[in-house]
């Protein structure tokens, strides 16, 4: 089988949560530009997903794959291919088995990153729901928090997959995966939880960490003073 450049967490101007400049179609000729094959729009709280929308994807030859970034007790979850347009309010990670089912995917993200949204140690007593673990693309030799992200793959026989996470349109194409799958979502994911896959990682400077963070804290501090 072809091995399919995906990358199955991403960010768009559609995030009700994030100040993003870039819709989901300038991602989605970002990603055609590059290469990919398959990508999902991975917003918080919410699916950014239509017709239209994967339609357009076709054409540029990407399959797109529904998905969002939810909160579970305050701690971040990547479901793809969720049964729900917007996250149940107040879940928790608890719910996690009513929402696990044989037609999603749900992936760790950043699950060691200093966030007070990653799961850190909460990831382990609901190992046992979560497909894979997210390699992220914010890393360098000097600074890489991934790295218990890897322990934890390899001791729990969990498969690590390379996204980008991003929020800056230049921060896509750096983390992906390639996975050994036909062109099809479920076929994809079978893949993904079997292993047939490789991370592709390029570190990335300091002073792209540091725009990133900086670009991060401003727009948290910008919403903060809106809210007051």
């Amino acid at each position: 089988m072809k091995r399919l450049k995906v990358d199955l967490h991403t960010h768009t101007a559609e995030d009700p949560l994030e100040k993003i400049n870039y819709d989901g179609y300038q991602l989605i000729d970002r990603a055609s530009q590059k290469g990919f094959d398959v990508l999902a729009i991975t917003n918080h709280e919410l699916v950014t997903y239509n017709q239209e929308l994967a339609e357009y994807a076709e054409k540029k030859g990407i399959l797109l794959i529904p998905g969002t970034e939810a909160c579970f007790s305050d701690k971040e979850v990547l479901i793809l291919n969720p049964d729900f347009k917007k996250n149940p309010l107040k879940s928790t990670l608890e719910d996690l088995p009513k929402i696990k089912n044989e037609e999603n995917l749900i992936i760790a993200p950043h699950p060691f990153f200093p966030n007070k949204k990653s799961l850190k140690s909460d990831i382990y007593p609901y190992l046992s729901f979560f497909d894979a673990i997210e390699f992220s693309h914010f890393f360098n030799q000097y600074i890489n928090f991934n790295k218990q992200a890897v322990q934890t793959a390899n001791q729990y026989n969990k498969p690590l997959v390379g996204m980008s996470d991003c929020h800056n349109i230049w921060q896509f194409g750096t983390t992906y995966t390639l996975v050994e799958a036909e062109k099809k979502m479920f076929s994809i994911f079978q893949a993904i939880k079997e292993g047939k896959i490789e991370v592709q990682a390029t570190p990335i400077s300091l002073i792209t960490m540091a725009r990133i963070s900086l670009n991060f804290f401003l727009d948290k501090r910008l919403r903060t003073s809106f809210r007051l």
